[in-house]
Formats: structure tokens, sequence, C-alpha cells
């Protein structure tokens, strides 16, 4: 089930809704105006765990690692 970012054109609120279908039509309406004029994008999102797979990795910027990969 796909997660969209939303952003309002109208109060420029951000929000993310869970989608059952990528081809489902549902009308989206801003949860802090009732505007329906919003744009769509994709979440970014993880999952953690302690198993050392890919949800573990870190979203910091390259700039912030140290010299030598540690």
């Amino acid at each position: 089930m796909p997660i969209y970012e939303y952003t309002c054109q109208e109060c420029e609120a951000q929000f993310e809704k869970f989608v059952r279908s990528i081809n489902s039509s549902v009308e989206v309406k801003c949860p802090k105006c009732g505007a329906t004029h919003v744009k769509k994008g994709w979440s970014v999102f993880g999952t953690g765990g302690s198993d050392g797979g890919l949800g573990s990795l870190s979203t910091a910027p390259a700039s912030s690692c140290s010299p030598g990969g540690t």
C-alpha cells in the first residue's frame, strides 16, 4: 500500500495519506483547511530493525561522514 506525501496548494500544509492502490482515484482533502487542490509526491520511508538490513541504514548526508568511512 503506497504512502503519498501531499502539499496543500492553498495553505502549504504537508501531510501523508495511505492509498490502497496506485490506480485508485481518491479525492484528497487537506486536513488543515479542507482544500482539494493538493500536490502529490511519494513519501520516503524506512523500516527499523536490528538485523543490519537496509532498514538500518542512516539517512545522514555524506558530508556528515568522517574521512575513512568510520
